[in-house]
Order: C-alpha cells, then sequence, then structure tokens
C-alpha cells in the first residue's frame, strides 16, 4: 500500500463552514483477489472505499506470474 495525495474539495455554499479532506491510498492486492468499486477495507484503522475501477497487472510473459490486484481506497472526512 502506498499513500496518494489529493487536493482537498472545498464546499462553494457559504453554508459549509468546513472542508473536504481526502486521504487516499494505492492498494496492491493479492493476485486473483476480488475487489469490487462497492467494497470497503480498513487501512491503518480507518474504513476507506474503493474508488474507480480495480485493475490486474497483466501477467508475466516470461514466468508466467501474475500481477497484483491494484486499487485506489479513500478516506472523505468534513
Amino acid at each position: 500500500m502506498a499513500p496518494r495525495a489529493e487536493t482537498p474539495q472545498v464546499g462553494g455554499d457559504q453554508q459549509q463552514d468546513r472542508d473536504t479532506v481526502i486521504v487516499g491510498f494505492t492498494v496492491y492486492a493479492p493476485p486473483g483477489s476480488d475487489v469490487l468499486t462497492t467494497d470497503q477495507f480498513r487501512i491503518r484503522g480507518q474504513v476507506c472505499g474503493v474508488t474507480g475501477q480495480p485493475g490486474d497487472w497483466l501477467q508475466s510473459p516470461f514466468t508466467g506470474t501474475r500481477g497484483p490486484v491494484q486499487f485506489a481506497a479513500d478516506r472523505v472526512t468534513g
């Protein structure tokens, strides 16, 4: 897992007094992991939702080894 930098989303509504903060991670799951866009994972003690479509790395033409499943997971507060 690797941290990702995200630009905070600031609401345009004048009644909103808080900023939205997004903490994101790039997650590398074992080959063949079944990850859906509706899944949630506990990362560093916080519940994060899958953002976007998970992707499989290609199988190595040299070794036949399958690569990890990569996906983004975000925790949104504010």
